[in-house]
């Protein structure tokens, strides 16, 4: 049975308030999928902590539940607008929420991770993710008090999106390419990615590197088949 995608959605943001999401999910089940894979960035900005919760967390969190429920695994790869998240109240929801995860399908190896910070020129991207992806960073967040969360997240979602803005308008295509090509070598066939926004698939040596198409786009799942 095929692999479900969804990569950036972007919930809160681009993607509207994920109803359009919902809908598709509900119509998962053990007998037309056997696993949900996300490739990060599902909502706008997601911290694992209920006092940033948005509607849109809180509307996808029972549907999630849903999908495990009719027996379809759901697997999360944590991308650059999630914080926080594999320790976090969130966690129950997943059967794993992880930087990378490997997988098989019809004797395919995958290996999916999220692709953000493959590029060492984008310095002020990575300097943001160190300083705001770390133990010190997690431990004050979560203690903020709750009158000051909401303006915590606004405040993080404006450096996100103002962060080398001459980066994000072209893909890295060697440091991706590379990138795959070394950890295909590692025993992959296939490895995917998301982040990138733009669906793109290139043929290295050892196999495959993959770009999902963010769902927000054009708003449906991507398949593996």
């Amino acid at each position: 049975m095929p692999v479900a995608l969804v990569a950036d959605a972007h919930l809160g943001g681009p993607g509207g308030d994920g109803g359009e999401l919902v809908r598709e999910l509900e119509g998962l089940d053990s007998e037309r999928c056997s696993l949900l894979l996300v490739l990060g960035d599902m909502f706008h900005i997601w911290v694992g902590d209920r006092r940033y919760e948005t509607p849109e967390i809180g509307r996808l969190m029972p549907c999630l539940d849903g999908v495990r429920a009719r027996g379809v695994p759901v697997r999360y790869v944590e991308g650059n607008r999630d914080f926080y998240l594999d320790d976090s109240v969130y966690a129950r929801h997943f059967d794993g929420i992880e930087r990378e995860v490997s997988f098989e399908d019809d004797g395919v190896r995958y290996l999916a991770v999220h692709g953000d910070g493959l590029d060492p020129g984008d310095w002020q991207f990575r300097f943001w993710r160190f300083a705001s992806k770390n133990p010190v960073s997690r431990f004050f967040c979560r203690r903020l008090p709750a009158s000051l969360a909401r303006g915590f997240v606004t405040a993080m979602d404006r450096r996100l999106e103002t962060t080398n803005f001459s980066h994000k308008m072209r893909i890295p295509e060697q440091h991706v390419q590379g990138y795959g090509q070394r950890r295909l070598q590692e025993g992959y066939d296939v490895v995917l990615m998301g982040h990138f926004h733009e669906e793109r698939l290139w043929r290295v040596e050892g196999g495959e590197v993959r770009v999902v198409r963010a769902w927000f786009h054009e708003r449906r799942l991507e398949w593996l088949s």
